[in-house]
Parts: structure tokens; sequence; C-alpha cells
């Protein structure tokens, strides 16, 4: 299959496009030219162009039969900014997709579990109403709507993530570096609830739906490797992958929101998206943010293959070797 894949210069989007070319599919790239190729140590072909900008959509469509969109914004000046990559710029790249021809079969939009909201009482039906909390929760969302009016609805299908960690996560790092540092502020302490998801397990399910024979049209899915966790699960496995042990220090939200407002003002200074905001803190504070994989084992038989532990201890190292940590 040929298969265009955005945002592969990436964290996710690049283990997508690594495991298309291990399958042995022929694999086009949506780069633009200030797009970092770090990452991208397989064959594939580049197609020259950004989802923001519609006119170069058109040549990078051309002959593939799916397309996988993994590219948006995760940290933004403002929510207009969110809006116009994570929204209106996946409605360009629908659109383009949509005029490919005859031969294109499917596309995939990697979406988030924040566009549906946090879960209170345990994992929420896929369709139950969405309730973001957040610009960027809002602005995936307003994806997945564009997505589903779309002309190619009947050949899509949506994915929302949870946490998402692993080799080339950048935002994994500084709970590492606390970590070798023996010291781990946690936000209410640490025990609001998430699912997790190691990243290879995720391309996987991602790739199984592009290609699978199952009807996976016009469905969302979301997948986590099978526990609920806290930040301090998640912090004693960091521990484990680095050999040490991190004070603890719960801390309040209104400390959190401080440190946010200072990062926010950094950004207006700098000109610049910060990823600490009192948005994201919303989203943090939340109790539970969690979901399962029941409709993805039950539609293509995908179940997870990497436990935090073991995904940890593999991040760990990957980014001892890139000195990332």
């Amino acid at each position: 299959m040929k298969v265009l894949v955005t945002g592969a210069s990436g964290f996710l989007g690049s283990h997508v496009a690594e495991r298309l070319a291990a399958e042995g599919h022929a694999v086009r790239l949506l780069l633009r030219t200030t797009s970092s190729r770090r990452f991208l140590d397989f064959p594939y072909e580049t197609a020259t162009g950004d989802i923001t900008e519609p006119a170069s959509l058109s040549t990078a469509v051309s002959g593939v039969e799916a397309v996988v969109h993994t590219a948006g914004l995760v940290k933004a000046r403002n929510e207009a900014d969110f809006y116009r990559v994570n929204g209106a710029g996946t409605g360009h790249i629908v659109e383009a997709a949509a005029e490919a021809g005859p031969q294109f079969k499917r596309f995939v939009y990697v979406s988030s579990l924040a566009a549906h909201g946090p879960s209170p009482d345990g994992p929420r039906a896929v369709d139950s109403a969405p309730q973001p909390v957040s610009a960027y929760g809002r602005s995936k969302l307003a994806g997945e709507d564009i997505v589903r009016r779309s002309a190619i609805a009947d050949r899509s299908t949506i994915f929302r993530p949870p946490v998402i960690y692993g080799p080339r996560d950048p935002a994994l790092v500084p709970f590492f570096k606390l970590a070798k540092l023996r010291i781990a502020p946690l936000l209410m302490g640490g025990r609001n609830e998430i699912s997790i998801i190691y990243a290879e397990d995720a391309a996987q399910a991602i790739t199984q739906a592009l290609t699978a024979e199952a009807d996976v049209a016009g469905k969302t899915y979301t997948f986590d490797d099978g526990e609920v966790y806290t930040w301090r699960d998640l912090l004693s496995a960091v521990e484990e992958a680095v050999g040490n042990r991190a004070l603890r220090v719960s801390s309040p939200r209104w400390l959190f929101d401080g440190a946010a407002l200072v990062s926010e003002a950094f950004g207006l200074m700098a000109r610049r998206a910060v990823s600490l905001t009192r948005d994201k803190v919303r989203e943090m504070a939340q109790p539970s943010w969690v979901c399962g994989h029941e409709e993805l084992a039950r539609d293509l038989g995908w179940s997870p293959a990497v436990k935090i532990g073991e995904g940890a201890r593999i991040t760990g190292e990957w980014y001892r070797a890139n000195r990332w940590i």
C-alpha cells in the first residue's frame, strides 16, 4: 500500500512511518523544508508541504491509497493557533485526500483523549458526549468533527490516544531528569488516574487499522496498555529505569498555576509557545484520564505488548544513548 504520513518528523508519527516501512509499504512523508529528519532512518519518499497550506497538499496525496494524519500542535501561543493546525489543518488534508483519486481507501486521524474529555467514573464510551477541558482538546475535537462530516467519512478511522511514551518522546524527559535529581513535584499528590500506551504499541494499532480487512471505517477507537495508573506509578517506573528514588513532593494546584503563569509570561516575551500553561494545568488536575482497548481488540484482535516497567526501561536507555538525560 502507498501511504502518506503527516507528522512523521515528530514522536508518534515517526514510529508509525517506521512501522509502515518495516511492513513493506511504500511510505511518503509530508515534510516542511525545515522539518527534522533525525528519526527517519528508513526508506521513504518526501512530499514537501504543510497541512496549513492547502495548495501544497494535492501533489502530496497524488496516487496514495491511504493517509495517516498524525501532525498537530501539542503546544501553542493561543487557542486560534491550536485550531489553525489541529482543526483547519486537518480539514485541508481531509479535503486533499478526498480528491486523491479512485484508488484512495482509508484515512486515519490521530486525535487525542483530550478531545473526549476526562473520565471521572472510569472509561467512557467513545460515543458519549465529548467534554474537552482545554484549548488543545477542543482543537482536536474540531479535527474529529471535520473528519466525520467529510466526503471520506466512510473511509476514515479516528484514534484517541491517552498518554503516549517511548523513545523519541520529549514530553517525558523532565520526569526522567527529576528522578535523576531525586526530587519530583507531583500535582495534588500525583494520585490522578491515567491510561498510557507505549509508542510502538500505538503505532502497531494505527497500522493495523490502516491495513485491516475488518470494517473499521467510520469508527473511533481508544487504546491503552491494559492497566490504570497514577502519576506516582509512572514515577516509580521511571525511578526503576534510572536507578534512583525521588523525593515525592505533593504540590497544590495553586503552585502549578503560579509556575504556569511564569511560563506563560516567558512565552509572551519570547513570542513562543510553552508547554506549561494554566490550560495544561487544568487538564492535569482532572482526577481521571482513563480509557480502554476493548473495541480495538474485538475488531482487530489488537493487544498491547509493552507494560510500563519494560517501556520505561527501554525509554530511559534510549534517552541516555541519545544524551537526552
